[in-house]
């Protein structure tokens, strides 16, 4: 019998086993993480059926079922949590029922899905419109007047927002900068002449440009106070403005083709629409804006940082114990904590770095900062610091793998080092540096605990690519997915509401790592063929 153990042991056999089932464990977790993500994240937008309940006391429910667990106790008997909404007239959105306490269980179609500006969702019967007190329109006949009604409450409050966006926006920036122009020159000692009177002068047209605006704001803003839309829920009623109003679905009416196309508008808004309610409804657009800005300025940054580094470390460097000390610690810097980076940056980044630029560049805005403070720019090079010992290691790798024969062939052929390395070496070890940008990419798109200090921010006001000159702003600070999630799950005064939301946000980030992942790894695969053919 120990013969035979032995011999099993001997054979290898256990081992392929025991290495098989690791690799089946791992993929199994990575299955489940991907498939609890997947489920939670997508069924986030499809629209629900509302149960109305009613209860043994006589009390009425009305919400959508998003949890049945068991109660504690006697066997069977569970319990359902219903999202009841209408935060402002119950004070939470979910209750837990007992469904040995509920006697009768309802769908009626006539039921309102609102989704507001503010306060969450509104669930409820469409009860009246009224027009500045007065009945418009009621039973049968609300839900045509609120359909004809809000595509121009949609567009008074787009127009509302590009006016505060767009021509207030641009009216405050040319003030400011005609401010901060009158600054440098008092702080030359200059509070005369010709250019500080024509500066002076421009500052008359702007101001009235900017009290009609005022006026059309004030205007737009009185229009949507006059129409509300009475909405019935308990025997409750809730005034609601129409102009908060921004979607209003009948679940238990719809079919599936109709949820279905519902579920695809509301996937094109998360993806393309601005965040409302801290973060917890609408879309996430400036997080994934901020992201993949932040992540291919990183790129850029630490690829060629990364790769000269490994260039000199294999290919110009003597071997010896100092190049050895730089390979341990390079190799040591992949292990730091990432929030010892961010403290890096804020140190020397934004307050070395950044301080001197203000005080060079834009001493007339002081106290105020520019650059001495967080933005997009620092949060790129701090996670390009953080991620360019991947790209060193992966790129010596791919160096020590090229023969040596084909550096000496070259050199034979008289070409000089510099030649060599440009055009024998470094296609040779594009793909090893694609691996490395790959990984560094992954890592900087769902890194947090740096960006908290360096410049994201929960709402930016705008972002770092516009319409304005200079266009790009390094200096502003910028969403990310990452914090977001962070802020939606753990931030949110609603955490319960929002936990959708961090799913759905998860989610999106995932395919974005994937998304920038597949690009690089289809460069990387088009360079090694084309490398091998040549090499034929």
């Amino acid at each position: 019998m120990k013969t035979r153990v032995r011999r099993i042991f001997a054979s290898g056999e256990p081992f392929i086993w025991l290495t098989g089932g690791a690799l089946t464990l791992s993929l199994l977790l990575v299955a489940g993480l991907i498939g609890l993500i997947l489920y939670n994240g997508l069924g986030f937008f499809w629209p629900r059926d509302v149960l109305r309940a009613t209860l043994a006391d006589g009390k009425t429910l009305t919400g959508q079922i998003v949890e049945r667990e068991a109660v504690p106790g006697p066997a069977g008997q569970h319990r359902i949590k219903l999202k009841v909404a209408n935060r402002d007239l119950y004070g939470a959105d979910f209750q837990w029922v007992d469904e040995s306490q509920i006697k009768r269980r309802e769908y009626p179609p006539d039921v309102a899905v609102i989704e507001r500006t503010e306060w969450g969702l509104l669930i409820g019967t469409l009860k009246e419109v009224r027009e500045g007190g007065q009945p418009v329109a009621g039973g049968a006949g609300v839900w045509d007047e609120v359909q004809k009604r809000l595509p121009e409450e949609a567009r008074i409050r787009r127009e509302i927002r590009r006016i505060e966006t767009g021509a207030i926006g641009a009216i405050n920036a040319q003030q400011e900068k005609i401010r901060l122009r009158l600054r440098g020159f008092e702080l030359e000692k200059v509070t005369q002449g010709p250019e500080v009177d024509a500066l002076k002068a421009q500052l008359g047209p702007l101001q009235e440009k900017y009290v009609a605006e005022e006026a059309r704001l004030g205007a737009l803003r009185k229009s949507q106070s006059t129409t509300v839309v009475v909405v019935a829920d308990g025997g409750k009623e809730k005034e609601l403005p129409l102009a908060q109003v921004v979607d209003v679905r009948f679940p238990n009416a719809m079919g599936g083709l109709g949820k279905s196309a519902y579920y695809a508008r509301r996937v094109w808004e998360f993806v393309a629409d601005d965040p409302r309610e801290s973060n917890t409804e609408g879309g996430v657009f400036p997080a994934i804006f901020g992201t993949v800005m932040m992540v291919l300025i990183m790129s850029i940054v630490v690829t060629p940082l990364g790769v000269l580094a490994a260039f000199y470390l294999r290919e110009y460097a003597r071997q010896g114990a100092f190049v050895s000390a730089v390979r341990i610690a390079v190799n040591n810097l992949a292990g730091v904590p990432s929030i010892v980076f961010g403290v890096f940056g804020v140190g020397f980044f934004i307050y070395f770095v950044g301080g001197s630029i203000d005080r060079l560049f834009y001493a007339e805005a002081l106290p105020t900062p520019t650059y001495g403070t967080g933005g997009i720019l620092w949060a790129a090079l701090t996670l390009a610091l953080l991620t360019v010992p991947v790209v060193i290691v992966a790129t010596e790798e791919g160096l020590a793998a090229i023969p040596g024969g084909a550096r000496e062939a070259s050199l034979a052929l008289s070409a000089t080092k510099l030649e060599t390395t440009l055009r024998v070496v470094l296609p040779a070890v594009m793909p090893s540096i694609l691996t490395g940008l790959i990984l560094a990419m992954a890592r900087a798109a769902g890194e947090v605990a740096p960006l908290m200090i360096t410049g994201v921010v929960k709402l930016a006001p705008a972002l770092p690519l516009d319409g304005t000159w200079p266009f790009l702003h390094m200096d502003r600070k910028f969403m990310h997915l990452g914090f977001h999630i962070y802020d939606v799950g753990f931030q949110s005064p609603n955490v319960d509401a929002a936990r959708p939301m961090v799913f759905a946000t998860t989610l999106l980030l995932l395919l974005i790592v994937v998304f920038l992942n597949l690009f690089a790894i289809s460069m990387r695969n088009r360079l090694r063929r084309k490398y091998a053919t040549s090499a034929v």
